[in-house]
């Protein structure tokens, strides 16, 4: 239960980034500052956390080449499965609403990161409680730009506060589903080459929608606060890494 209460806590800290959209700024300047601080996030965190935790988990069962093969391989998966979700979404948006589709392949993305980190915060708190939480806290920290990436395009978009904070809760609640498989079927069965190359896909398809989407995207509000709030984001999360690991 301690396991699951701390997934569900690192899972919900999303919605602390739904509360970004009561800024009161200019529409552009906000959307272009968001997605550009979101770009950063995702990007950094794939480069950093995810591609690392892949190739220390399959190092340990594979020599460093096959482990590269098995990370790369995973990794254009995700690149092909995140153009795939974006072609299909694409075709489903709302009056072909760009933004919208943002935030939809920005959720959809986030909830396949989210799953497996339900699932290793599981795990690792029932093996060490204390180490537990400071992943949990460490979770929490990166899922809140998370959140902002997902609220600030759904509600600029639809003009509705209870869809962006629904999109942002579905996120979020990604985590505790995952910590909830981990319970039922994967605990006894999930092994570091499963997580190395999930990790690995989730890396590619974050990277995709981090270069391809969320910086372009943020470019036709504004370019000039693009890469200023995609170096915050960036460094906000390299802050993170180097305080909680």
């Amino acid at each position: 239960m301690y396991a699951f209460l701390l997934s569900s806590i690192a899972g919900l800290s999303t919605l602390i980034g739904f509360l970004f959209i009561y800024i009161k700024k200019d529409r552009d300047n906000i959307i272009s500052k968001a997605l550009g601080f979101a770009s950063g996030v995702m990007l950094t965190i794939s480069i950093i956390d995810l591609i690392p935790s892949s190739l220390n988990l399959i190092i340990k069962d594979y020599t460093f080449i096959h482990a590269l093969f098995l990370i790369l391989t995973g990794f254009l998966g995700g690149v092909i499965i995140s153009s795939i979700i974006d072609r299909k979404v694409d075709k489903t948006s709302k009056n072909g609403q760009k933004l919208y589709k943002l935030g939809l392949i920005t959720m959809l993305v986030i909830m396949m990161h989210n799953i497996p980190e339900g699932i290793a915060t599981f795990i690792t708190t029932n093996a060490n409680t204390k180490l537990g939480l400071i992943l949990t806290i460490a979770i929490a920290l990166h899922n809140i730009p998370e959140g902002i990436s997902i609220s600030i395009p759904i509600y600029y978009s639809t003009n509705s506060k209870l869809k962006s904070f629904l999109y942002t809760l579905i996120s979020g609640l990604s985590e505790p589903l995952g910590a909830f498989i981990s319970y039922l079927f994967l605990a006894k069965y999930i092994n570091n080459i499963y997580l190395g190359i999930i990790y690995s896909v989730i890396a590619g398809m974050m990277i995709n929608i981090s270069i391809n989407q969320l910086y372009k995207e943020a470019n036709i509000y504004s370019k000039r606060n693009t890469l200023i709030y995609f170096i915050i984001g960036s460094f906000i999360m390299i802050l993170n890494h180097l305080l909680f690991g």
